[in-house]
C-alpha cells in the first residue's frame, strides 16, 4: 500500500513547492506523522450504465489533468497527478456496487477517505434538478434485507464531510450560469444504496434523458468538484479538521426545503437529512414508554453515521417542525436530548 515516509522528505522545502498550497498540505500532513503515513484518496465513482454518470465523468476528465486509465478487476481507474483523487469507472449500476470501497482498496492498495458518486436523478414529476444527497436506507424493513435500489435496509452510510461545501458551491456556480431558471437546485434526504463503509455522497443531474446529457450542467458539476477538491491548484474546501458544528436534519419531504434553506445561508457542516417517511411513529396503546415505530432507530443510525464522518464534531439537530404532530416532535426532541444532541431552530443558527 502506498505511503509517505516522513524521514525521506526534505525538511528544507523549495519555495516553489510551498507556492502550491493544496498539494503542499498533503505532503505536510504526511511530514508531521511520527511513522509512515497513508495518504487516503477521494474516489469518484461512475457507471457505464448511467448516461448522466458518464456525462459527468467525461466533463470532469476535461476539466483538469488526469493520468491514463488503468485496468483492474473491479473497474478502470484514473489518477489525478497532483491531488489524492481517483476516478473509478465500473460496468454495473453504482447503486448496486455494494462494498466497492473495500474492493477498490483490495485491488489497488489505496485507502479511501470518501466516495463521490456521479449519477442520474429520477423523479415522478420529471422536474429538472441539480441535486446531491447522502445514502442509506434508514427506516426500511426488514432490517438487514437488501434494498430495492441497493443498500441494506436500516443501514446508513456515513456522509462525506464535503456535503455542505459541495451544495453551496453548486448553488453559486449554477446560478452564475443561469441554471436556477431551469433547474431545481437542491439537496435530497438520505436514500438508496449501495452499502459502503466510506463516507459518501451522490452527485446528480435529473430528471430525464434530456437533462442527463446536458453538457452545460455537467460542466457546472465538474467545476464544483474541481473547486471543492482543489484539483486545479486551488485550496480544497470541506476538509474536516476535527472541530465544528454539524447539522443532522429531521422531517419534511424528500427535497428537504426547510433544511436546505438554513444550510444555504449557514456556515456549519451537514450530515444526514431524514424525511418523515424514514421516521415511522406509532401510537402506544399502553400509554407509557413513548411512541412505537422505527423513528428512534432511524434517528440513532443517522446520528451515529454522522458522528463517524465528523469525529470530534458538535452534532446538532434541525427539525422541520410543522411536518410532525406535536406528540411526535416532543418524543423526538426528548430522545435527541437524551443522546446529547441539541435541537436548534433556524433563528439559532449562525448565518454567514
Amino acid at each position: 500500500m502506498p505511503f509517505v515516509n516522513s524521514h525521506r522528505i526534505e525538511t528544507n522545502l523549495p519555495h516553489d513547492l510551498s507556492s502550491q498550497p493544496s498539494r503542499f498540505k498533503v505532503w505536510l500532513k504526511a511530514l508531521k506523522c511520527n511513522s509512515p503515513c497513508h495518504v487516503m484518496v477521494t474516489l469518484i465513482l461512475c457507471s457505464t450504465l448511467d448516461d448522466a454518470s458518464m456525462n459527468l465523468a467525461h466533463s470532469l476528465i476535461q476539466s483538469t489533468d488526469w493520468g491514463d486509465m488503468e485496468e483492474y478487476p473491479h473497474g478502470r481507474v484514473r489518477n489525478h497527478p497532483r491531488m489524492p483523487v481517483q476516478i473509478l469507472e465500473i460496468d454495473q449500476l453504482h447503486i448496486h456496487a455494494e462494498g466497492i470501497d473495500h474492493a477498490h482498496t483490495v485491488e489497488t492498495g489505496e485507502e479511501i477517505d470518501e466516495i463521490l458518486v456521479l449519477s442520474r436523478h429520477v423523479s415522478s414529476s420529471n422536474t429538472p434538478a441539480i441535486t446531491l444527497h447522502a445514502i442509506g436506507l434508514p427506516g426500511e424493513t426488514p432490517l438487514g434485507a437488501p434494498g430495492i435500489a441497493g443498500g441494506e435496509r436500516g443501514f446508513v452510510v456515513p456522509p462525506s464531510p464535503r456535503f455542505s461545501s459541495l451544495y453551496r458551491k453548486m448553488l453559486e456556480l449554477a446560478r452564475d450560469e443561469g441554471l436556477h431558471e431551469e433547474f431545481d437546485l437542491t439537496i435530497e434526504t438520505t436514500h438508496h444504496g449501495p452499502k459502503l463503509e466510506s463516507p459518501s455522497l451522490y452527485i446528480e443531474i435529473g430528471s430525464t434523458e434530456l437533462e442527463w446529457n446536458r453538457k452545460d450542467v455537467a460542466a457546472v458539476w465538474s467545476n464544483v468538484i474541481c473547486d471543492v477538491l482543489g484539483l486545479n491548484d486551488g485550496e480544497p474546501l470541506g476538509t474536516w479538521d476535527g472541530s465544528g458544528s454539524v447539522m443532522v436534519g429531521f422531517g419534511g419531504g424528500h427535497y428537504a426545503p426547510r433544511h436546505k434553506a438554513v444550510v444555504e445561508s449557514g456556515n456549519f457542516w451537514l450530515g444526514h437529512v431524514l424525511a418523515n417517511y424514514s421516521l415511522r411513529f406509532e401510537t402506544n396503546e399502553g400509554g407509557s414508554g413513548g411512541p412505537g415505530g422505527n423513528w428512534k432507530e432511524s434517528a440513532s443510525n443517522a446520528i451515529g453515521a454522522t458522528r463517524s464522518a465528523f469525529p470530534g464534531g458538535e452534532i446538532f439537530a434541525h427539525l422541520d417542525r410543522k411536518s410532525f404532530r406535536g406528540w411526535q416532535r416532543s418524543a423526538l426532541i426528548a430522545y435527541l436530548e437524551e443522546i446529547n444532541v441539541p435541537v436548534l431552530r433556524g433563528r439559532d443558527l449562525k448565518q454567514e
